[in-house]
């Protein structure tokens, strides 16, 4: 008898963990209407807000993916803008729902923080930004340099390890908010700027002479960002992962923002899955059969994101590089939904 009792009290255990899951994060944002995300307090191409409040950016398009999965509409949402220092304390908190705010993944982040990273969004790597005046062609040529950086970020780690490695001296002039460290570099009150190198492409927007400054070629760390979410609702972490695998597998079938409605008659058994007309994938976590269909007429696939937010034909001007998809020589790479 008790070779047939724990099995059926096991799977008793575990519908109860999953059901207590599920009434969890994405009932509380069902009831009150909207997804409440964690954004930067600016960066153009990822979070910024314009001067009528409105946001945008590849992180804030991810968070309009999460509302659409869940309510059918990526304007349910709601911004909350964070400095470095104030993001993972309004995620325990349970301030903000979601944080899509180019952060980076580390081992620390993930087991000491109560926190889960659903996936990587963008991969990028620490670089220097500095005056043309200088004359300063590599990273290599800064010992004794003044560097403006923000506090609470991994930035700062990777200055110390890199100068440290390098056997060069520095001065480190940290700051709370991003725009204050932009500021601070832009009014000459150090030599260089560092932070992600598509921060550095971003913020250089925000300088007074955009064109006196160039971003140095080092890349002096791996810095995969993406979003994060509590660790104590599994069901909630597998939403906002899905929905990240979604944009990946529909830029990869070809399932576009302006095709995504039409191609739900496509004869491909992986595109059927993906837009809902097979299968029961949405309700399997708390979603609609169309989750998919309506995260994608809301904002398109991934490379629709991210060249509208930060592509080649954008201000920023980053091409795909490691953030193509695997089919095109990049490492962005999705699992299937069957």
């Amino acid at each position: 008898m008790k070779r047939t009792i724990l099995p059926v009290l096991a799977s008793a255990a575990f519908a109860m963990v999953a059901t207590a899951a599920t009434a969890g994060t994405l009932d509380d944002i069902k009831a009150k209407g909207h997804v409440q995300c964690g954004v930067s307090q600016g960066v153009p191409g990822f979070s910024n807000p314009d001067d009528k409040g409105n946001w945008a950016g590849l992180d804030v398009d991810f968070c309009r993916a999460v509302a659409a999965a869940v309510f059918g509409n990526g304007d349910a949402i709601k911004f909350t803008p964070l400095s470095a220092k104030e993001r993972f304390t309004a995620l325990q908190s349970g301030e903000i729902d979601i944080l899509s705010r180019n952060t980076t993944w580390t081992m620390t982040r993930d087991t000491t923080l109560g926190l889960n990273f659903p996936g990587v969004t963008y991969y990028d790597g620490q670089g220097f930004m500095v005056r043309k005046s200088l004359g300063i062609a590599s990273a290599l040529e800064l010992s004794g340099a003044s560097v403006c950086t923000q506090t609470g970020t991994t930035t700062e780690l990777n200055v110390a390890d890199y100068f440290r490695a390098k056997n060069m001296q520095y001065e480190i002039v940290a700051f709370e908010k991003a725009d204050e460290v932009v500021q601070a570099y832009d009014a000459g009150r150090c030599d260089v700027f560092t932070t992600d190198a598509s921060g550095l492409y971003a913020h250089r927007l925000k300088m007074t002479n955009p064109d006196e400054h160039i971003v140095l070629p080092e890349i002096i760390s791996k810095e995969p960002l993406g979003p994060a979410v509590r660790d104590d609702d599994v069901a909630w972490f597998k939403v906002v992962r899905w929905v990240y695998f979604a944009l990946l597998n529909a830029e990869e079938l070809g399932v576009t923002q302006a095709n995504a409605e039409e191609m739900k008659g496509a004869e491909s058994p992986n595109i059927k899955r993906l837009l809902g007309t097979e299968g029961e994938f949405g309700p399997s976590v708390g979603l609609d059969k169309d989750w998919a269909l309506n995260v994608i007429k809301a904002v398109g696939n991934y490379g629709e994101i991210f060249n509208r937010n930060v592509g080649p034909d954008t201000p920023l001007g980053i091409s795909r590089g490691l953030n193509a998809l695997w089919t095109d020589g990049g490492i962005q790479y999705a699992p299937p939904v069957r």
